[in-house]
């Protein structure tokens, strides 16, 4: 039995990652399910990359 996962991320972050990658045309018509591992891969690296430019920039905000 599988159990339903809360996701991390915001539709709206993943739609925004997938245009950025180019991907959002296999999204549309197939959902994530139809990306493939490599793009996948690719989807979350980005992710990381963003959140990380986000802690660097919040964080220096605090110092300033």
């Amino acid at each position: 039995m599988g159990r339903k996962r809360s996701g991390l991320m915001s539709d709206e972050l993943k739609w925004e990652l997938a245009k950025e990658l180019g991907v959002d045309h296999i999204v549309a018509r197939e959902g994530f399910g139809g990306v493939s591992s490599r793009d996948c891969g690719n989807l979350v690296k980005l992710a990381i990359m963003k959140a990380e430019q986000s802690l660097k920039s919040e964080n220096s905000r605090r110092q300033s």
